[in-house]
């Protein structure tokens, strides 16, 4: 069976998930989520009267996270739809590490925090293992 207009597609899925995860960084993310205070194992009441400036500046961290998210997510659409694609040497370890390095470092962090999202962005790696499998089994 032919693989070769799934494993770009895949690929793009990915890119789409960081471009969108990087959308609610940007504009919709709060500064400071329950499971946060929760892991600092305080509330959020007593973090923001601890250090008044925390939201503050951690909205700004966040804008800064996911403009280099939705950044990664526009770059892995464009490599699934070129190099990927046309199989190029060297994408495959690229997208790869790429991919272990954005979502799959995201994800495993996320499970170390024991976060409420874990289970959705462990479902976010889907598309990139998927276009990494397809793109070895389609030779």
């Amino acid at each position: 069976m032919k693989f070769a207009p799934y494993f770009p597609t895949a690929l793009a899925l990915g890119g789409l998930s960081l471009l969108g995860m990087g959308g609610y960084f940007l504009f919709l993310r709060p500064p400071l989520l329950p499971e946060d205070a929760r892991y600092l194992g305080t509330s959020l009441p007593a973090l923001q009267a601890a250090v008044p400036g925390l939201g503050r500046w951690l909205q700004k961290v966040f804008w800064v996270l996911g403009g280099y998210m939705a950044a990664t997510g526009m770059l892995t659409v464009h490599v699934a739809a070129s190099s990927f694609r046309a199989r190029r040497p060297g994408t495959f370890p690229v997208v790869a590490l790429a991919g272990l390095s954005s979502i799959g470092w995201m994800a495993t962090v996320n499970f170390l925090l024991d976060s409420d999202y874990k289970w959705l962005l462990a479902g976010l790696t889907l598309p990139w293992v998927a276009a990494l499998l397809l793109y070895r089994i389609e030779k």
